[in-house]
């Protein structure tokens, strides 16, 4: 005679053989940024020079991140654009000042240019972009707001020949842009490195 327990085992594996997985949800990779003008791209372009292990950002893909929101599900992207399309804050000037490493101590990863003391508006709006997506529901990494442009990244570098080259250029600057806008960008990985497209640009007041 046999066992029902076991009987029931089997019927229970075969249900779950069975079983209808979901498709994963597709998903795209977001990031909202300011954009550059033309002769600022110039400019940092200048600054690579051929240092071993050192990659140097594309000069079309230098932009100042505001908030990456990284792999996000397609159906959500709406609401973002909607949470985004709220935000009122007025056109700024920005300077471009100073250059340094992350992380600050140890081996680099990322070599950067920075925006000097920032402008006030540039942390309002920030600020009020953390404070839409949240009212929309939209997760995403808090941490101290540190703004920059990555100039390279950096896999086995010299780091002496890092700190030679930001004895050279770590009092970099230029003049001064206005602001007038923010971006929401999608960054697609590719075996040439990230390609960058504009969804939508948001005109600031």
């Amino acid at each position: 005679m046999s066992d029902p327990k076991v009987g029931e085992n089997r019927v229970g594996a075969a249900r779950r053989s069975c079983a209808v997985v979901s498709p994963p949800q597709p998903v795209e990779r977001l990031f909202i940024s300011l954009s550059l003008p033309d002769w600022v791209h110039t400019e940092l372009e200048g600054l690579s020079e051929p240092l071993r292990g050192v990659a140097w950002t594309l000069p079309a893909q230098l932009h100042l991140t505001l908030r990456f929101l990284g792999d996000t599900p397609i159906d959500r992207i709406e609401r973002i654009e909607e949470s985004l399309a709220s935000i009122r804050v007025e056109s700024f000037i920005l300077p471009i000042e100073g250059a340094g490493v992350f992380p600050p101590k140890g081996p680099p990863r990322v070599i950067w240019v920075g925006v000097g003391t920032g402008h006030p508006h540039l942390f309002q709006l920030r600020q009020r972009m953390d404070d839409a997506l949240l009212a929309a529901g939209i997760d995403f990494d808090v941490r101290f707001f540190q703004p920059h442009i990555t100039l390279a990244r950096c896999s086995e570098a010299s780091s002496g020949a890092i700190s030679t080259w930001l004895r050279r250029h770590g009092e970099f600057s230029t003049a001064p842009f206005r602001v007038t806008a923010f971006d929401l960008c999608s960054s697609r990985l590719s075996a040439q490195g990230a390609v960058h497209t504009l969804k939508r640009r948001y005109p600031l007041a």
